[in-house]
């Protein structure tokens, strides 16, 4: 196994790892089933904003129930009035109940089209008001992003990306895509740079071994604001994005291998 692997990879799991991870399964599904009957019964009748409280307690429940241990660093100049773009690494299937909760903003995500076909699911998403991402990187699809931006924006929501386009395979963060740096700017929109470390270790893509007694904690660093920015200033902007949450990503492995 690669020695670039964090910590808790690099054994083969034993037979108690596997229990242990049936169980996180079972218990996760357990939480998972009843509240997003609830939530999607609520949606019927009741904007998604107006159900914020037991949608942070669906991410609180969902995060206990990996056993993982979770924190939130914020940095002070995030103003809670303020609505952002949330830009956070792509690690797992639980990235947006794991990020969620550490700010009180209400954050809209955004999802690929093709999953809005997904029955019960795709009508949930579409009822919460997730943004739909077509593949490609064309004009057409950047203008229809924009717009969806900027509704939610207009409501007061902030937006949550996840600017690789695809999860990590190695722990590590993959090269940003500008697109949503583009809208933010058009916007005028600040970025929150933001990082989950630790989740690596409880899940990763490709697997579904779930480890549980994690640490996971997500920093939301300093806003970078966009006003005032040229459209020649949007690779520098999301290589500035970038730099902070790979920088915490680095920083935390080496703390992984070092103890």
């Amino acid at each position: 196994m690669s020695s670039e692997l964090l910590p808790p990879w690099d054994r083969p799991p034993s037979l108690t790892d596997r229990v242990i991870s049936v169980g996180l399964w079972g218990a996760g599904l357990a939480w998972l089933v009843p509240m997003m009957s609830v939530m999607m019964g609520a949606a019927v009748f009741l904007r998604s904003d107006r159900t914020e409280r037991l949608s942070r307690l669906y991410c609180r429940g969902q995060i206990a129930m990996t056993g993982a241990r979770w924190r939130a660093v914020v940095d002070p100049a995030i103003d809670p009035g303020q609505p952002y773009v949330f830009v956070c690494n792509h690690v797992n299937l639980l990235d947006h109940v794991t990020m969620y909760n550490a700010t009180p903003h209400f954050k809209q995500g955004l999802e690929l089209e093709s999953h809005f076909k997904i029955p019960v699911y795709g009508w949930f998403m579409r009822q919460r008001g997730t943004i739909p991402v077509r593949r490609g990187q064309g004009r057409g699809q950047l203008e229809e992003l924009e717009a969806g931006f900027r509704r939610e924006l207009e409501a007061g929501h902030s937006i949550l990306a996840f600017p690789e386009g695809t999860r990590t395979r190695d722990g590590r963060v993959r090269p940003f895509k500008r697109g949503v740096f583009h809208i933010a700017r058009n916007l005028g929109v600040p970025i929150v740079p933001t990082t989950v470390t630790g989740m690596y270790e409880v899940l990763r893509a490709g697997s579904a071994l779930m480890r549980w007694g994690g640490e996971v904690t997500v920093y939301c660093d300093a806003p970078i604001p966009t006003e005032g920015l040229g459209p020649g200033d949007v690779a520098e902007l999301a290589e500035r994005a970038y730099a902070i949450v790979s920088g915490r990503i680095e920083a935390h492995i080496e703390t992984s291998r070092a103890s």
